[in-house]
């Protein structure tokens, strides 16, 4: 039999552990009929509210069900690149034990494997249940993303995609360690349907993603797939030294004619402070690209196991 393996990356979801592989068990038939056996691989984030005691529970009585377990919390990128690099089966499938990747999709998703596409991915058409203002940022950033970058990025996409071993040994191979999967996924390209489904609210627990968070994570996918704010920050530059250069030769002329070197100083300030103002924020710009080459260049691991089942 062909084995499709469901990674699911873990932080503090003691609650959700047991009701997600319930749900998920609820396709076993299908997948059996198909000729494809469900196994699980559980990747806990470095969580202390006793996720990984739930998940041992459920390994000592299922032997499909796996586990790793981080040295502290790495992040959900680091989760999904651990739950790919060991999970060696011919299908595999990233999803939320949150159930907010409504498990009953997967037979669906299945059929379009095939079909012939090499992935299935999911999409939300609305964001019912999110904070307005939330949602708000979320549809700018996919906006200044589908103008800034030449990688697809589609607003709504979730981590939920089902794909073949092709494609994960492909997602694989981009071993940076500033990750933004959204983008990596785009970027490998391969035979995509897209699937999309109504917002669905987290089972249990509070979502892990503040607002800090996530626009820290947009940071990390405008910097990693798109040099447009550098091109910007250079433009802006130019622009500004053309404006320096007027304005020399306007108070030059102002002084040869009025002969008048005190009056405008209010404004001299207020063009000097935009200007420091433009400087600090184009450095900032380069200051975050050189960031993220500073953490490439050391070549740390991108997670750390301290058990695994």
């Amino acid at each position: 039999m062909k084995t499709l393996t469901v990674i699911c990356p873990c932080y503090n979801e003691k609650d959700n552990v047991e009701p997600f592989y319930q749900e998920v068990l609820k396709n076993e038939e299908f997948f059996s009929g198909k000729g494809v056996e469900l196994k699980f691989l559980f990747v806990d984030d470095g969580s202390h509210d006793g996720t990984l005691d739930e998940i041992k529970k459920l390994s000592s009585a299922d032997k499909r069900v796996h586990y790793l377990s981080f040295s502290r919390n790495f992040g959900k990128e680091a989760a999904m690149y651990a739950g790919l690099e060991h999970a060696g089966s011919e299908f595999v499938v990233i999803m939320d034990v949150d159930l907010q990747d409504p498990p009953h999709l997967l037979p669906e998703m299945f059929s379009y494997l095939e079909e012939g596409y090499d992935s299935v991915s999911t999409r939300r058409v609305n964001r019912k249940g999110e904070p307005p203002i939330r949602s708000f940022f979320a549809r700018m950033f996919y906006g200044i993303m589908k103008k800034i970058s030449r990688t697809e990025i589609v607003d709504g996409a979730r981590d939920y995609r089902l794909m073949t071993r092709q494609v994960a040994d492909a997602i694989l191979s981009m071993g940076e360690y500033n990750r933004f999967t959204k983008g990596i996924y785009g970027w490998v390209g391969f035979k995509t349907k897209w699937l999309e489904y109504e917002n669905v609210e987290r089972a249990k627990g509070e979502t892990k993603w503040s607002f800090w968070k996530l626009l820290v994570y947009s940071i990390e996918g405008i910097t990693a797939f798109s040099t447009a704010p550098l091109s910007i920050a250079a433009f802006v530059g130019a622009l500004f030294c053309l404006l320096a250069f007027a304005m020399i030769i306007f108070i030059i002329v102002r002084k040869l004619i009025f002969d008048d070197p005190v009056s405008g100083w209010p404004s001299l300030v207020c063009i000097i402070l935009m200007t420091s103002g433009v400087q600090f924020f184009c450095t900032g710009i380069l200051g975050q690209y050189l960031a993220k080459t500073y953490l490439e260049v050391k070549r740390r691991p991108i997670y750390l196991i301290r058990e695994e089942a």
